[in-house]
């Protein structure tokens, strides 16, 4: 018999009324809820009208200079505001119509006509979407900034040219050379009414951002192209002017996109030059998005672009604006910028400009039919000569790239975009061949005696023939400085070197290697003087410069970070750290840790022990504890894991130093300083009384006082803190282990102290025991004074 499983129905005839449980009122009684409409941020609809204002004349201006008709450069504009700002990964992006790809659309339409091109856009944006699902959006910016840059000058040469001869009352030619060719005759005979508009527009875009004072202040409220715009259409309507002007005809007769016809490579070329070029702009302005972001320093957090999603959201965009009749979609870096700095927070705003321009293509024609295509035209001219910054002129000739950047300017001027850029990155090869083929090594001795080795260029195996006639010049136990004046050097380089230096090291010389600022690089030193090198040739690997620890906005009440700090420590130590240490402790784990030292300091957190001695893994046998205390031997059990992991340490690891190292501001000082005898024993107090060895030494009448060389304790805190060095290096005497090593000679013993505000180290002076007591000194330690001694 199936089992019988209770049923809930909603037929109520079958219970009466006064037979049923009561239910509650909202569980009898449903309402439907209403769907929940977003809110909008003020700041994303002023964002939005912004954008709007400099997105509309610059849409109408970039389709008047590729030939295209004029509705073609709305409907790329809200196909990317809507398309791009609901499914790319750059939030505060916007995208449209760009001067980027004004050159390649124009020589489109030239060659297939505008269905096909308006088809190409289509098939390009495909071409994006795969792109973007293969993940391959980082790859797209490692072409050189050179090539981009140089890509985008030869584009606003492109633009400015063709737009001056209708700034000039005339038509643009088909090419770059021809319209020089025609510029002579068209400045003999310029139309006086489309020259003055444009005057008035160029003058405007120049003056309006610079009018000083209260007032201009509230007519920059108004973006500079629509002002400059306005103005030349209310002068020509008043002034009653024979111009030609923006003819938008009916969206009844709007033209879509049409089966691609034409050659089949010369499609397939057309596709991939859009999609490729519109891929590196719209990456490339997402990219400089972020920075604009993170500069703005107000507002809520707006998360780093999603680059493989922003490429798949232009991809879509294509799609949507080539089928509706649009002109190709990227990424515009002004209207984005405006987007920012107008204080955007989400993509609401770049949505809503879409609808803006929607809402404009429907209702504004008449109003926009009014505009002087002089007018757009000295606009976009504009856009054009921008294009060539002075900024990006600057950073190649800096990096020496500037002929990367000559050759993809001209080619793109005069063969074409993509045309251009395979002759710049071809230029960039070579010029990379070159530099890693040409390496200048010079030899020299100074008054000094010591002998220079210079290095200008790569290292690679092609130099290192020259490289070690050069080494071999330097004599026999001589010293030597190497100065490498590169970023690159490959392994038969690096063998090369280091079996000199350590063939040099091992004859009584010394070898500093040095990079391009001076600074001084690590390197292997001899172990003992028997001759054996190092195998460790780490560096500290920790961005110290720019590190700042700042409380996560996540952290619980009070201060205490959460355990996500920590896991994002562990996070960034796999990502970046682990690939440059992983084969160093594959050697550590195999051969077991072989350290020189034992390093006995304090628990305190601002003492980075790696930080302060430039060490590495396996170099240090660290201990530390509240206050660098050494229990004095014969003491209670409790205190064993300090005296163990000395003897551990000595006996076998077989250090050859032990150093105990104190820091200023100490906690543990204070606490010693203001502990009144007596009351309850805590588990601090009790480790504490280690120390009061070191408060009564300094206390002492008969002991002169420890200081630093050049200047007196600060406080007695500090005075305290140097003294505790001195007392524990007294305690680790008392060692049995410690003290018969120091019998043999196998063992030496070093006091340190760090000051953290200076970040500044001070080493204890080695006195001989014959000499008069006069107090122990801790002297500085300069950039240069462990030149040779092993960290």
């Amino acid at each position: 018999m199936p089992a019988c499983v209770p049923t809930r129905t909603d037929d109520s005839s079958h219970m009466p009324d006064e037979g049923r449980p009561h239910s509650p009122p909202e569980r009898r009684r449903r309402t439907p809820r209403l769907p929940r409409v977003p809110r909008i941020a003020g700041a994303d609809l002023s964002a939005s009208i912004a954008v709007f204002l400099i997105a509309l004349p610059l849409s109408l201006g970039i389709a008047l200079a590729t030939g295209a008709p004029l509705q073609a450069g709305l409907v790329a504009a809200a196909a990317g505001g809507l398309v791009v700002g609901r499914l790319g990964g750059a939030p505060l992006q916007v995208s449209g119509p760009a001067a980027g790809l004004t050159v390649v659309t124009a020589d489109l339409i030239q060659k297939f006509g505008w269905r096909t091109t308006c088809a190409i856009t289509v098939l390009a944006g495909l071409a994006q979407l795969a792109l973007g699902f293969l993940r391959v959006a980082r790859s797209a910016l490692a072409v050189s900034p050179a090539i981009v840059h140089g890509m985008l000058a030869g584009i606003g040469i492109t633009i400015a040219v063709a737009q001056l001869h209708i700034v000039l009352g005339g038509s643009p030619r088909s090419s770059v050379v021809a319209n020089v060719r025609e510029l002579p005759g068209q400045l003999a005979h310029p139309q006086v009414a489309a020259l003055s508009m444009s005057a008035l527009t160029l003058t405007l875009l120049l003056v309006w951002p610079r009018i000083p004072g209260r007032a201009g202040r509230m007519l920059r409220t108004v973006p500079a192209a629509l002002a400059a715009v306005m103005a030349a259409t209310a002068v020509a309507a008043l002034a009653g002017l024979r111009l030609p002007r923006v003819d938008l005809p009916s969206w009844s007769s709007h033209t879509l996109a049409g089966l691609p016809d034409g050659p089949v490579l010369g499609l397939v070329a057309a596709v991939l030059t859009v999609a490729l070029v519109g891929s590196v702009e719209s990456l490339l302005s997402a990219v400089a998005v972020d920075k604009l972001t993170a500069a703005r320093g107000r507002g809520p957090r707006i998360p780093r672009a999603d680059l493989d999603r922003e490429l798949r959201g232009q991809g879509a965009a294509n799609i949507v604006s080539g089928a509706l009749g649009g002109l190709p979609v990227t990424g515009v870096a002004v209207r984005s910028a405006a987007n920012v700095q107008a204080d955007a927070v989400s993509r609401t705003s770049t949505m809503l400009h879409g609808l803006w321009i929607v809402v404009a293509a429907l209702l504004l024609v008449p109003v926009l039919d009014l505009i002087p295509l002089a007018a757009l035209a000295a606009l976009v001219m504009a856009v054009g000569v921008q294009m060539v910054s002075i900024n990006h002129i600057r950073t190649v000739t800096r990096h020496r790239e500037i002929p990367v950047y000559a050759v993809t300017t001209a080619g793109v001027v005069c063969f074409g975009v993509l045309e251009g850029v395979t002759v710049g990155v071809a230029v960039a090869v070579t010029v990379a061949m070159h530099r890693l083929t040409r390496t200048r090594i010079t030899h020299d001795e100074d008054s000094a005696g010591v002998h220079h080795v210079r290095v200008r260029g790569q290292l690679t195996f092609l130099a290192v023939p020259r490289l070690s006639r050069t080494l071999h010049l330097v004599p026999q136990g001589a010293d030597a400085v190497v100065e490498l004046d590169g970023s690159f050097m490959d392994h038969a380089a690096y063998e090369s070197l280091h079996d000199w230096q350590s063939a040099h090291l091992a004859q009584g010389g010394s070898v500093e290697l040095t990079g391009r600022t001076g600074a001084r690089l690590a390197a292997p030193h001899v172990k003992g003087g028997t001759g054996e090198t190092s195998h460790c040739h780490c560096r500290p690997w920790t961005p110290w410069r720019n590190h700042h620890c700042e409380r996560p906005e996540s952290a619980p009440q009070g201060g205490r970070p959460s355990g996500h700090q920590l896991a994002s420590g562990i996070s960034s130590f796999q990502r970046n750290t682990a690939p440059l240490v992983r084969g160093e402790l594959a050697r550590l784990a195999r051969e077991g840790q072989q350290p020189s030292q034992l390093f006995l300091t304090c628990a305190d957190s601002r003492l980075v022990t790696s930080m302060i001695t430039s060490s590495g893994p396996g170099d240090l046998f660290v201990v530390r504890n509240v206050g660098n205390l050494v229990p004095p031997p014969g003491e209670e059990s409790a205190d064993d894991s300090v005296a163990a992991a000395i003897e551990y340490a000595v006996e076998v690891l077989q250090v050859r130093s032990i150093t105990v190292c104190g820091h200023s501001g100490c906690g543990a000082m204070q606490a010693l300083m203001n502990t009144e005898p007596g009351g309850t024993q805590t588990p601090l107090k009790r480790w504490l009384r280690h120390g009061l060895p070191s408060l009564d030494r300094m206390a002492a009448k008969d002991r002169p006082w420890t200081r630093i060389a050049g200047r007196t304790p600060a406080d007695a805190v500090e005075q305290l803190c140097l003294t505790n060095v001195v007392q524990q290096l007294e305690h680790l005497r008392a060692h049995d282990s410690v003290a018969r090593a120091l019998q043999e000679g196998a063992l030496e013993l070093h006091g340190m102290y760090f000051h953290v505000g200076e970040a500044q180290a001070y080493l204890l002076q080695e006195r001989a025991h014959h000499e008069e007591p006069d107090g122990e000194v801790f002297d500085r330690v300069a950039a240069t004074a462990l030149h040779d001694t092993p960290a």
